[in-house]
């Protein structure tokens, strides 16, 4: 069932949402970096999110299922070109304290629960914004190449976000992938309405791609690749 937000967290979140806008704004404005990206239509087959895994604590998750409106499967890729090391030792360096290639003026990683400086399963961040975007997560899992969320109650959102990074060849691709709905009737409205509710996610992971190559020491090779799938939210009902 979708969840709701209490009152007076959708006062604190309207009251924050001009601040957010504003600075988002700004800075998407400047932005010069070169990206493609588009949009397509997706399948619940195809789009679905990947299972909880087994033994993860599900107190206070919000899946998918929890959330509201159209489920977007969203990627965002950079290609790594000279990087100082193999994709084990970057994921290993953004696990240990993903703050590091958050772009610090607009966002910041709150470690709340698990030991400093390693990432585990179970551990817990506040991703805090300028907007009404803060949203607890929980480490769903990590393996040498990857780590992936799952949104916790209160999130604006509801389903998961995968961190990875590959080799191809001499290069090391790194990879943001997202599966999530709104997270109640209220963040589907200003998704849907203020369409700057888009650029603000688009603002998040690409400066966090740029921030990466920067960490691997490497330069970034083409462009910055953006896929959304949209599985429409009657379909991610079982509708």
């Amino acid at each position: 069932m979708p969840r709701s937000l209490s009152p007076s967290r959708r006062i604190a979140i309207t009251a924050r949402w001009p601040l957010g806008i504003a600075l988002t704004s700004w800075r998407y404005m400047w932005r010069t970096t070169p990206m493609r990206r588009f949009e397509v239509e997706g399948s619940r087959e195809h789009d679905g999110p990947p299972p909880i895994p087994a033994g993860l604590s599900t107190d206070d998750l919000q899946l998918p299922e929890d959330g509201v409106g159209p489920l977007f499967h969203r990627t965002y890729r950079v290609r790594i070109r000279d990087a100082a090391g193999p994709a084990e030792k970057l994921v290993r360096q953004v696990g240990a304290d993903p703050d590091r290639v958050a772009p610090s003026e607009f966002a910041s990683f709150n470690k709340v629960h698990g030991e400093p400086g390693v990432m585990g399963v179970g551990d817990e961040y506040i991703v805090r914004m300028p907007g009404p975007w803060d949203g607890p997560v929980r480490v769903a899992d990590v393996t040498p190449t990857s780590f992936r969320f799952a949104t916790l109650d209160r999130h604006l959102e509801a389903g998961q976000i995968e961190f990875r990074a590959v080799g191809d060849g001499d290069d090391l691709l790194f990879t943001i992938e997202s599966w999530a709905r709104s997270g109640d009737r209220l963040s589907e409205l200003l998704y849907k309405r203020l369409r700057m509710a888009k650029e603000v996610q688009l603002h998040m992971w690409t400066s966090f791609l740029e921030q990466v190559v920067e960490l691997a020491e490497g330069r970034r090779a083409g462009l910055l690749e953006i896929e959304t799938r949209r599985v429409d939210g009657r379909v991610c009902d079982g509708a």
